[in-house]
């Protein structure tokens, strides 16, 4: 079992005093938003290490080979380390009242129950089976490409990745990248330094925009800048799981093909 200076119980203590409001407004504002503080740097180096231990995950994709990127990622078993189960349940009910409301603003059908573990239930009922929670391990002239984490059909419209390395310190360049294609104008950019322990809340595929007629959707990736220098380790949190698809390259904002690369 993972050992940690702290016990896993308090994660949930520190998702529930997030500032829902304020997070969801950002959201609504930029498709993305940081957290405080939810990781030790102990914890961060914990769940870090476990890159190293092959057994615990389900496989490895090469991002070059895939022509994602640069640099490797590995999707946990559903045997979940501690922090990282506790990290994804805390987040599930805070994050759902924003989720229905994106839904209910772009005219969607809001399917995502009141729990993690029945809406996980639907998603291996529709043969979403396979966990799509991540580790990232990136070195220098590393980098991934723009693109969207859809597994399958069914989907929830967050997510969440953890910077478990410190910017600066343990590594420079590796920003958070995010864009957002906009109608007949365009794409507009962000890009975010990741501090070691916050989490960073974006949108899976899209965002509510509003406009003069109303809400649509504007459409939405994200990536990470090249690495310049040291090791860059990332938890992503995903809260649907995935069907079954050989890798493939990125696909264009409005491609409807689910695509399993982050």
């Amino acid at each position: 079992m993972m050992q940690t200076t702290q016990p896993a119980a308090p994660v949930a203590g520190r998702v529930a005093g997030t500032d829902w409001e304020a997070l969801a407004g950002a959201l609504d504002e930029h498709g993305h938003a940081l957290t405080g503080q939810l990781l030790t740097p102990d914890e961060c180096a914990a769940i870090a290490a476990l890159y190293d231990e092959p057994d615990r995950f389900r496989t490895t994709v090469d991002m070059a080979r895939h022509r994602f990127g640069s640099g490797q990622y590995r999707y946990f078993t559903h045997d979940l380390p501690d922090l990282v189960r506790d990290l994804r349940e805390a987040f599930y009910p805070g994050l759902l009242p924003i989720a229905r409301d994106w839904a209910a603003r772009l005219g969607r059908p809001a399917p995502w129950p009141d729990t993690l573990h029945e809406w996980l239930r639907m998603c291996h009922e529709a043969g979403q089976a396979r966990s799509a929670q991540i580790l990232l391990r990136y070195g220098p002239g590393d980098w991934n490409a723009l693109h969207r984490d859809v597994f399958g059909e069914l989907l929830f419209p967050l997510q969440v990745v953890v910077g478990l390395d410190a910017p600066g310190r343990d590594f420079t360049g590796g920003e958070f990248l995010m864009t957002q294609q906009r109608a007949r104008a365009q794409t507009r950019g962000w890009a975010t330094t990741l501090p070691q322990g916050h989490g960073l809340v974006f949108t899976t595929r899209d965002r509510p925009v509003a406009g003069s007629r109303g809400w649509s959707n504007g459409p939405m990736r994200h990536g990470v800048s090249t690495v310049r220098s040291g090791r860059r380790h990332a938890l992503g949190l995903v809260f649907h799981d995935a069907s079954w698809h050989p890798p493939h390259p990125p696909h264009p904002p409005h491609s409807p093909r689910p695509q399993e690369q982050r």
